[in-house]
């Protein structure tokens, strides 16, 4: 079962930033985790729709400067960074999994993962791309057909796994809460990856590792497993 960095080693630093996924590259971690929006002309690693929670800006982000985001705190002294910063510091050392977060990300997206095959040593398949917002997803799929895709839910759809297949997805990325045996054989029967978000205590792992789940996101990826029942910090 895949560890993935949940917005980075986000138990450790601050969530999304610089900071957060050089320590996940430190740790190794087979895959980082995060989400961008779009703002004036830019892709920013940013979570919520609002500013307050991780930095000591204000408002809405899609509706700031670029100077005003670039010039905020995002916890410790780190800035929001842009995804282009973020693609520069991993530079292929791991799969990123990007979460579009609302309008208008596919397409800039699909440009920056072009570009960092060419430049800085990405592989198309160290990419997945996700999102709550499906119609979102199939505007990327459109742009990149050759990245895989992840189907982001918080609940039970009534018809199970079936959405995500006819999507043409690689993985149902599921809440914890409402993950079951159920929706994970119903996923796999239809040839999906099972990725379950978001997961840091260690009874947790053992039970979803046993239901079959193929990866969880963290934010404690220090934490690794010697053992059945042991923690290796």
């Amino acid at each position: 079962m895949q560890l993935i960095a949940h917005r980075g080693a986000s138990g450790l630093a601050p969530e999304n930033t610089l900071k957060a996924f050089a320590l996940a590259l430190e740790l190794r971690v087979s895959a980082i985790e995060l989400d961008v929006q779009w703002a004036d002309g830019e892709l920013w690693v940013f979570h919520d729709r609002r500013l307050e929670r991780c930095s000591n800006g204000r408002g809405v982000l899609t509706r700031q400067s670029r100077e005003y985001l670039a010039s905020l705190d995002a916890g410790e002294g780190e800035r929001i960074p842009t995804l282009w910063q973020v693609l520069q510091l991993v530079a292929g050392q791991c799969e990123l999994h990007i979460e579009l977060k609302g309008l208008h990300t596919a397409a800039p997206v699909a440009a920056l993962t072009r570009r960092a095959e060419a430049e800085l040593g990405f592989r198309p398949e160290q990419w997945l791309i996700s999102s709550f917002d499906h119609k979102e997803l199939l505007a990327f799929q459109h742009e990149r057909p050759d990245i895989r895709l992840g189907a982001l839910i918080a609940g039970q759809p009534r018809h199970l796994a079936r959405f995500a297949a006819e999507m043409g997805c690689w993985s149902l990325n599921c809440d914890v809460d409402f993950t079951t045996p159920v929706l994970v054989q119903d996923a796999h029967s239809r040839g999906l990856k099972v990725l379950v978000y978001t997961v840091d205590e260690i009874e947790e792992w053992a039970w979803l590792e046993a239901m079959g789940v193929d990866g969880i996101f963290t934010n404690h990826p220090e934490q690794r497993r010697s053992g059945k029942d042991e923690i290796e910090l």
